[in-house]
């Protein structure tokens, strides 16, 4: 079989539509820029350029996902993320097309800047601007007014790429004494002149350093490399019949809920209150699963059936949004662990996986900022001891979560899936006349089995949140820029649990969450099936496959929040030594 020639960290392709008859003029990359400055909603899909602008706030699965795709190559997040049909949709939206390879902007929504169409006569200033690094200002350029101000200040993430760049250099002109010379400043932290912030932007870079000498290099000959070959096993992965689902094992949990739901309500009418809500706690967590499996549209494929499933799971039988998730969980699956922008390891003040949370971070999902503050201070430094405590009160946080999305109607108010909220509140309400009135109110005689009851079956809840965290907590949070592949980020940031077949249920296809997030539409019951062919795949492009058993994975993930908590105790040392070498100075 021939193999396709990797460009512009994607696959060559004819430049014409689906049906190959329209051809598409060639887009510059100053003309791209200069859309991108005007504050149109371009990225680029299989070698075309495909403007977002007209159905941004219909997307189903939230505006903030395509906003982190502005300026960049997004062929595999799209692929992995959409069916067939929704593909051909984005067809319609091509306004031209790329030649060679595809250099990735920073979108405006971490922060990348980009430079506005020149006026009729205006000639342009010779410049050195790259968008990659954040908060920085032009090089021997004049910057526009939009510019004057850094919306950050620059990212110790964006000078160890550069340094990074710089040893890549110096090691082509074989100066071994410079090479580490600049080892040496990746490393060395800055003087304690602040208020400790100088400790943690060391920390940033020693992160970085840590995962450029474990990842591949980020080359674009390395990184086209593995990407050409993560398509090919994608085709092969087809081939194979993984992405078909398996409806016989769907019949086997629709019986397993029905079971655990009985058991519930014969308990119920036994007055076990206790036991019946060990029951419905049971039911709720494994509910979780195939909604999650609908949401990804691994069911049927068919976007709309699959997203009625999903409802009628998460919010009939579960309380909980599905739409919420939706928004939430497509950014989380392209930017990945990242501190500023993945809500799903957004959690302060309550828990920081890493210690750039110390620095009073801005959430461009939430779009505010975790302050680091004193309730903030006190729950960090004891986080790895509360976080099974904090786990047990994850299902009530997503109740929360799920109102404000409905109430304040965040999710799409037209389009396809404008109807869906209505849906949803008619679920919520559903739901909370079944259980909140019919079973916690009508069938429990007393307050104080209430209350039980409640907090039982919610606890019982626990291990999905986390079996959800466990795969991320302990991973990289680093951002080696935007030069990185997705598949090489999707590894880089997630950890697979090892577990015997048998235990495949409890887990719920959770435990495979590094092959799910390359690949998201595959039903969970063939991802046991891709598991060898994702290992062979990393073997081959050397990429590191984090695969830990369940007591081991939560070992480590303890451990990275304990050692986050032994950075909050450095800083509020730091903060303290310069407060008060600053009373004796005033004195």
């Amino acid at each position: 079989m021939a193999v396709p020639k990797a460009s512009a960290g994607g696959v060559s392709r004819p430049p014409h539509d689906s049906g190959g008859k329209r051809p598409y003029p060639v887009l510059s990359r100053r003309e791209i820029e200069a859309q991108i400055a005007e504050g149109r909603a371009v990225f680029i899909l299989d070698q075309h350029v495909v403007k977002a602008d007209a159905w941004l706030k219909y997307h189903p699965g939230g505006d903030k996902a395509i906003r982190h795709m502005i300026g960049r190559d997004a062929t595999d997040e799209v692929n992995g993320l959409h069916s067939l049909e929704a593909r051909r949709m984005m067809d319609k939206y091509r306004v031209g097309r790329i030649e060679g390879r595809w250099k990735n902007f920073l979108p405006p929504i971490q922060g990348g800047k980009f430079r506005p169409r020149l006026a009729d006569g205006e000639e342009e200033q010779e410049a050195e601007y790259d968008s990659r690094t954040s908060g920085r200002k032009w090089a021997d350029a004049t910057v526009s007014s939009s510019d004057a101000g850094s919306s950050r200040s620059p990212s110790p993430t964006f000078d160890a790429t550069e340094l990074r760049n710089r040893k890549a250099g110096l090691a082509r002109s074989g100066s071994a004494t410079s090479l580490s010379s600049v080892d040496d400043e990746a490393a060395k932290p800055e003087p304690e002149s602040t208020d400790g912030m100088a400790h943690l932007d060391a920390l940033t870079r020693q992160e970085i350093k840590l995962d450029l000498a474990k990842y591949p290099t980020l080359e674009s000959v390395t990184q086209d490399a593995i990407v050409e070959k993560y398509r090919l096993l994608n085709e092969r992965i087809k081939s194979e019949g993984l992405y078909q689902c398996n409806y016989w094992a769907y019949g086997v949990e629709a019986s397993r809920y029905t079971l655990l739901f009985a058991l519930m309500l014969l308990f119920l009418q036994w007055k076990w209150y206790i036991t019946s809500a060990c029951f419905l706690g049971c039911f709720w967590h494994q509910l979780v699963f195939t909604a999650h499996d609908a949401g990804h549209m691994g069911i049927t494929h068919n976007f709309q059936v699959d997203t009625v499933i999903g409802i009628f799971i998460a919010d009939f039988l579960g309380g909980l949004s599905l739409g919420w998730w939706k928004r939430n969980h497509n950014v989380h699956h392209i930017v990945t662990n990242s501190p500023e922008h993945d809500p799903d390891i957004e959690h302060m003040p309550f828990l920081a996986i890493s210690h750039r949370f110390l620095g009073s971070l801005r959430s461009t999902y939430y779009e505010h900022v975790m302050h680091y503050d004193a309730f903030a201070r006190v729950m960090i430094r004891l986080q790895h001891h509360l976080y099974y405590v904090l786990m047990l009160f994850g299902r009530f946080n997503l109740y929360r979560l799920s109102w404000l999305y409905l109430l304040a109607g965040q999710g799409p108010r037209k389009g396809i899936a404008a109807w869906h909220r209505w849906l949803e509140i008619t679920g919520q309400i559903v739901f909370w006349t079944w259980f909140g009135y019919g079973i916690v109110y009508r069938s429990i005689d007393n307050n104080t089995s209430r209350v039980l009851f409640v907090l039982v079956s919610h606890f019982v809840t626990t291990p999905v949140h986390v079996q959800i965290t466990l795969s991320h907590f302990a991973m990289s949070t680093a951002d080696l820029g935007v030069d990185e592949s997705f598949p090489q980020r999707m590894l880089r940031t997630t950890m697979d649990v090892d577990c015997p077949p048998w235990l495949d249920f409890f887990h719920g296809g959770l435990q495979f969450q590094a092959i799910h997030h390359l690949f998201p539409r595959i039903p969970r019951h063939n991802l046991r099936k891709t598991q060898r062919l994702v290992q062979e795949f990393c073997d081959d492009v050397g990429i590191p496959y984090a695969l830990y058993g369940f007591v081991d994975g939560n070992k480590q993930v303890i451990g990275r929040l304990g050692d986050v908590a032994r950075q909050a105790a450095i800083l509020a040392k730091c903060q303290s030594v310069l407060a008060s070498g600053e009373h004796e100075h005033h004195h």
